[in-house]
């Protein structure tokens, strides 16, 4: 793609005022953060609750980045850059798509659905890329932002594309429509997802069959309320279980063996196809994949030698600890010229170390000629500043010369067979590559071996709270997050490097150590401690980290060590107690407070602070005001005697959602960012961060009369299949949650735990239960909550987490 300035006035209706209308872009951008931004990147400063990229060009001004589409030119940037104003920067850039869109004319398959999208996506480009050059969304970018920057990605070599559709809500459809201008569509499973959006079921089905409106073909699963939405001029597909008038009737499901064996009739004739499948969701996804490769019309042979060879498709990108103190980003399942771009990003956002390596196989279906691709390749190795490549394929391995360190493989074997001579420490290492490449032979010998318990962390879910919190923000207002004792047990450093990201102001530590640990890590955001002990000062100050004072003595143990290090406006965080009675100068400490700082120019009130005692409690809800009226009095106070202007901070998780009117310059979100709220119906509108998970290690049964565990606690009264896990108190689970209390998850279904839990283990009764060793169980997660741990061991989700010992692996995942 390359088109000029003066082209994208006229594409987007835009004013320009600039420096050069005949500058030509090449590349579509809209995260400041990204390194493949460049002088012939054409940034969209895109607006909403939560950010606004307007504040960041001019950074990227400095960066290089010469063009922007902009609804007001910021100050100090006229003159620096080409600027098209518009009136909204989404829908100037859906605009933008929509045109480029227009520029091609292969056909189109477009996909939306509740469930399956992603799935059936990938599964159409694995069948159909052996006779087509494909596009395809890259992971799952199917929303009013993702279609647009997918589509952008098409070139002259596609002859054909795959783009999945998601609408949450009405009016969202009918522009993705314009963007995609599907010839073929699919219609994927329909349901509850992203019910609360609309009115009932018949409108979200109105609302996503708007995709379909000028499709030649719709393929679905024959269903009353969808055909009555189908367009005149669209020729409906349909299959069923049991509408024998659909154009194709399932008329038998046999299952043997992890497959499915489905007995169909198409066109007056009879067949079999065989799937590597048995759950329903996979099933209907491959149907749906079926009806494609009839459409398209090939041979029952080809189909059935196709469909039996499809896979598990890996939704996620996976963040892990890896061998000799190594950081590993797993997305071994794919490689693509987009999702490459994707995930150098992420590489970026998570990196911990200087240096970084790529592992990457051959590319394929990227549209461009072999000698084409690898220059694009090297030079997003080199905007991104990647250490080393190691290229495994054939392909790859001529193209070596192209990267300036690199190191290749003919095959995945013989980088396996060289593994030990490769020399991986202290490094970050974006694993990419292709299917067949078996790159999870790869992940296993880098990845660090633990057991087999670990707590997943969705590092979407976590950008998700973070947004829900920041649009409840007044403009202009800084958010703090607590990262203190290990993230709440989540995991610190991946998690501060998500935040520093998404660019919130201060993180917040408990103790000096842990933000230590931090900078060391690489993170550059202003870290406060909030319980920083004077002997920890110097230590402190060494690694510029911010320390919370709320003594007399403390300042002047910290005024000392300054002024012995000739220190000058160190930035130290000024607490006040106003009813919390743990740390804070009181009231009548606050005149002498004044008076040692007016004057000193060793240190500079960055901050002042106060902590609530009750903003979750309504019932307290005049001592929290009363809290609120002596900060905001006693901070003043400070403000005016000393002649500054500090932040002003006192609103915890709680308080950020319940008394909005005191959120002064600043908040700080806790527990909420990891999807917990005392609000049940807040609750409902976070998302869950953190599963734990684990494995059964052995079954067995126990005849009625014999006892499980230590002390005999369970008695079996009747014939019981009894299932050990490896996990137990030494991982952080509590001995309350044991006899019966609690419960595990296995195959959906409770399994309550018998006796007590052990050290290393615990018993759980799944005599109900179809399962078997090494099946997964979820400790904690979608169910049981971490909430309902708490409550039902009358305790807080804050203890229930943060005890999660560290012994159990961290994965952290998109």
């Amino acid at each position: 793609m390359s088109i000029s300035i003066k082209k994208s006035i006229t594409i987007l209706n835009a004013k320009w005022i600039g420096i050069n209308s005949e500058t030509a872009v090449d590349n579509i951008s809209i995260d400041s953060r990204s390194l493949q931004n460049n002088e012939h990147t054409l940034f969209f400063a895109l607006t909403g609750p939560n950010n606004n990229a307007h504040h960041y060009i001019n950074e990227l001004i400095d960066n290089g980045v010469q063009n922007f589409v902009v609804t007001h030119i910021p100050e100090d940037c006229e003159n620096r850059a080409n600027f098209l104003i518009v009136e909204n920067t989404l829908v100037a850039l859906q605009q933008f798509a929509a045109y480029y869109r227009s520029l091609f004319h292969f056909p189109i398959i477009g996909l939306t659905g509740s469930n399956g999208k992603t799935i059936v996506k990938e599964w159409l480009n694995f069948l159909l890329s052996p006779d087509y050059n494909v596009i395809r969304s890259p992971k799952s970018y199917n929303s009013q932002v993702g279609v647009p920057l997918s589509v952008i990605a098409i070139n002259e070599k596609h002859n054909l594309g795959i783009f999945e559709a998601g609408i949450s809500t009405v009016n969202e459809m009918d522009k993705l429509e314009k963007i995609i201008r599907p010839a073929i569509g699919v219609l994927t499973n329909i349901g509850s997802s992203h019910d609360e959006g609309f009115t009932n079921l018949e409108e979200k089905i109105q609302q996503k069959m708007l995709l379909f409106q000028n499709a030649v073909v719709l393929i679905y699963q024959k269903h009353n309320e969808v055909e009555k939405y189908i367009s005149a001029k669209t020729n409906p597909f349909s299959w069923s279980y049991k509408e024998e008038n659909a154009d194709v009737f399932i008329f038998r499901k046999e299952t043997e063996n992890q497959q499915t064996t489905l007995f169909y009739t198409y066109k007056n004739n009879n067949y079999q196809l065989k799937i590597p499948f048995i759950d329903k969701a996979s099933v209907e996804n491959a149907v749906s994949s079926l009806m494609v490769l009839l459409y398209f019309g090939y041979e029952n042979s080809v189909i059935q030698s196709r469909m039996e060879m499809l896979f598990p498709v890996e939704m996620r990108l996976e963040v892990k600890n890896g061998i000799n103190n190594c950081s590993i980003i797993d997305d071994s399942y794919s490689s693509d010229f987009q999702s490459l771009k994707i995930a150098l990003d992420v590489l970026e956002s998570q990196n911990k170390f200087k240096k970084k390596t790529v592992i990457l196989s051959d590319i394929f279906q990227s549209g461009f000629p072999n000698e084409q691709l690898y220059a694009k390749v090297a030079q997003l190795i080199i905007s991104n500043k990647i250490n080393r490549v190691i290229g495994i394929g054939e392909t790859i391995s001529e193209f070596k010369g192209q990267f300036s360190n690199c190191i290749t493989f003919k095959n995945t074997a013989d980088f396996i067979a060289n593994f030990d001579k490769l020399d991986f420490s202290n490094e970050s290492i974006l694993i990419k590559g292709a299917r067949s490449f078996q790159f999870e032979e790869i992940v296993a010998l880098l990845e660090e071996k633990t057991h087999e318990t670990v707590l997943e962390i969705n590092l979407n879910a976590i950008s998700y709270n973070l947004n829900f919190f920041k649009s409840k923000l007044k403009p202009n207002v800084k958010i703090m997050v607590m990262v203190k004792a290990f993230s709440y047990g989540n995991g610190g450093l991946e998690i501060a490097k998500l935040l520093e990201h998404h660019k919130v102001d201060y993180l917040g530590v408990a103790f000096a150590d842990e933000g230590i640990s931090l900078k060391n890590g690489g993170i550059k955001l202003p870290i406060m401690v909030l319980n920083p002990e004077s002997t920890s000062f110097s230590a402190i100050i060494q690694h510029r980290l911010e320390p919370e004072i709320y003594s007399i003595k403390g300042l002047q143990a910290f005024l000392k060590i300054a002024k012995q290090k000739n220190l000058q406006h160190f930035p130290i965080h000024i607490k006040v107690d106003t009813g919390m009675h743990r740390l804070g100068f009181e009231e009548n400490t606050v005149d002498e407070l004044i008076a040692t700082l007016k004057g000193n120019a060793t240190v500079k009130v960055q901050s002042i602070l106060s902590h609530m005692a009750t903003s979750d409690d309504p019932k307290f809800s005049d001592f929290a005001k009363s809290q609120i009226q002596l900060f905001d009095k006693l901070s003043a106070k400070i403000m005016t005697e000393l002649e500054i202007n500090p932040i002003r901070h006192i609103l915890n998780t709680s308080g950020i959602s319940n008394f909005s009117e005191a959120q002064f310059d600043m908040v700080r979100l806790g527990i909420g960012l990891y999807g917990v709220s005392n609000d049940e119906n807040e609750q409902k509108e976070l998302e869950n961060v953190g599963t734990l998970k684990s494995i059964i290690s052995q079954i067995r049964i126990i005849p009625a009369g014999d006892s499980v565990g230590y002390g005999r606690r369970f008695m079996a009264d009747k014939q019981t299949k009894v299932a050990t896990i490896p996990i137990g108190y030494a991982d952080g689970i509590s001995r309350a949650w044991g006899n019966g209390v609690g419960f595990v998850t296995i195959k959906d279904q409770k399994a309550f735990i018998l006796g007590s839990v052990c050290m290393d283990m615990l018993m759980v009764n799944v005599t109900e239960i179809d399962c078997a060793e090494g099946d997964d169980v979820i400790i904690f997660g979608e169910s049981p909550t971490v909430s309902y741990i708490a409550q039902k061991l009358n305790t807080i989700p804050y203890e229930v987490l943060t005890s999660i010992s560290q012994r159990v692996k961290r994965i952290f995942y998109r």
